[in-house]
């Protein structure tokens, strides 16, 4: 009697069992399978083609071969990295044209390389293109601004506008200059004591230079305490990138694995750090109103409570909003900037002739005094360079957005559920756009100003992206780096160390694979 009841609950809780088991399996053979075949035959009818959709991984398992052979050896001292850094892209350009497809996981991601269908996607022109939804992982790196849409994203933009004036930035090239003296007379020593020359991978130095930056301009006083954060937030962004780079299926974020695991700790760290530095602010403000105006967390605190106080509600941006800002200043205040600083240091010892042209314009403006936010805005060989240098290496190599419903760019219709990659390194290197030297470095073309810089002058060039989301800090990423590089140009010249290998690599953002080793001279 006992076997006979086993028998009849076993029976019965499979068989209750079974619908759910049915959906779960459809479910899934929905997501991996029909869907993505479902939406390639959707782009094929459009004339959108590339490699055939494969199971899971998409191009993913290929992506990672063709960068693994790519990153084994350094390319020659040419500015033509679209081979190197994208070599998958590159391939499926070639072959199947400049609108084509490419599968990361399950996720189509058509690639777009006209200007005019850049320009009205990254303007929003319709409405309908919002940021992907990536691994929810990467929220844990640099959420806020970047992450919101819709009203959320135009009330937290009003609320950190006004850090980002630049009447405040000029305010606080003060900071920019007290911590590139730091750096500056770090290397002073170390050229002493190597006789006049020595040997420098510019790249950790000018990491720790931007974090120190973004620490004393973001939290003022309490700087120190923001460093730790840097060195937190640099490891999570390795950790985010694996997982990007990783095929992602709904709940993996939960599973408790090594990475997982030292992810969720670096989140609670770098959360806790900032509750308290933002706690020590509140008070402060609250004994000194004046005291917001000195750095960028006090300045977006102070809107913050304009704001809430206009809408006559509770604070329009919450607590762990704040936060979350914070970590966005952080990562991309710091990131941005370094690699800029990193890829113009490179750049101009490969063309001497344009470093000493820089160095002759700075010495003019300011001899060896230190430098003014007034003289900054009359480096016109500095920032034609700098503009140059972002063009052949931009931070970002691909920038991305995604339909939620169908929508009509271009004459091409495209169905929900679509990534558009508005591949901004390929665009900078278009000889269409750019002429047959787009990969030569020749700042000369920005001599007229951006707008006059290539064939296009709408986007042709967007480092910074491009219509309402265009990046709220690159007035401060720009002015940062002219101080920093004027400061360098006034005590040293500078070339390439024998050891140095040519080798960009984009890991979020692009940078030189096995550092930036320069050799300093003391002038």
């Amino acid at each position: 009697m006992a076997f006979s009841l086993a028998n009849i609950t076993s029976s019965a809780t499979i068989f209750l069992l079974l619908p759910l088991l049915l959906w779960v399996f459809f479910r899934v053979l929905y997501s991996v399978w029909w869907k993505p075949k479902r939406l390639e035959n959707f782009l094929k009818d459009q004339g959108i083609v590339g490699p055939p959709y494969k199971l899971f991984y998409g191009n993913l398992k290929e992506n990672a071969a063709l960068n693994k052979e790519a990153q084994s050896k350094p390319m020659g001292f040419s500015h033509n990295i679209i081979p190197r850094v994208s070599p998958l892209l590159h391939r499926i350009v070639g072959k199947y044209g400049k609108m084509s497809l490419v599968w990361i996981g399950t996720q189509p991601r058509v690639m777009i390389l006209d200007p005019e269908m850049i320009k009205d996607v990254l303007s929003n022109k319709f409405g309908h293109f919002e940021k992907p939804r990536l691994n929810p992982l990467t929220k844990l790196l640099a959420p806020g601004l970047v992450d919101y849409e819709g009203e959320k994203w135009a009330k937290h933009r009003r609320i950190l506008n006004p850090a980002f004036h630049l009447e405040k930035i000029k305010g606080m090239v003060p900071a920019f200059y007290t911590s590139c003296m730091e750096l500056i007379s770090r290397w002073n020593d170390m050229v002493d004591a190597q006789g006049g020359s020595c040997e420098v991978d510019v790249l950790p130095e000018f990491q720790n230079l931007t974090g120190d930056v973004i620490s004393r301009t973001a939290f003022g006083s309490n700087y120190h305490e923001g460093r730790p954060i840097f060195k937190l937030q640099s490891e999570q962004a390795e950790l985010v990138l694996k997982a990007l780079y990783s095929p992602y299926f709904p709940g993996l974020q939960y599973l408790p694995t090594k990475d997982n695991r030292r992810r969720r700790e670096i989140h609670k760290s770098v959360t806790a750090l900032l509750k308290g530095i933002i706690e020590k602010k509140e008070k402060a403000m609250k004994l000194d109103p004046e005291s917001s105006q000195n750095d960028l967390l006090g300045l977006l605190l102070e809107s913050n409570l304009k704001e809430s106080q206009e809408s006559g509600g509770s604070k329009v941006m919450t607590p762990e909003e704040v936060i979350d800002e914070c970590k966005l200043f952080y990562f991309a205040g710091q990131e941005t900037t370094n690699n800029l600083l990193t890829w113009t240091m490179i750049v101009l010892s490969m063309h001497p002739e344009w470093q000493n042209r820089a160095r002759e314009e700075v010495l003019e403006l300011f001899g060896k005094n230190k430098p003014d936010s007034d003289g900054l805005t009359h480096l016109k060989i500095v920032t034609m360079i700098l503009y140059e240098v972002l063009r052949l290496y931009p931070p970002l190599a691909v920038m991305l957005r995604a339909t939620y419903k169908e929508m009509k760019v271009g004459g091409i219709t495209f169905p929900p559920g679509v990534h558009l990659a508005m591949t901004t390194l390929f665009l900078h290197h278009d000889k269409e756009l750019w002429g047959e030297d787009a990969e030569q470095f020749n700042p000369e073309r920005f001599g007229g100003g951006v707008s006059k810089a290539a064939k296009h002058d709408q986007t042709a060039f967007f480092p910074f992206g491009w219509g309402p989301r265009i990046c709220i800090g690159q007035n401060f990423a720009l002015t940062e780096a002219k101080v920093a590089l004027s400061m360098i140009l006034q005590q040293f010249s500078f070339q390439l160390s024998p050891s140095y290998a040519h080798a960009p690599i984009s890991l979020i953002t692009l940078r030189p694979q096995h550092g930036a080793q320069i050799v300093l001279h003391k002038l």
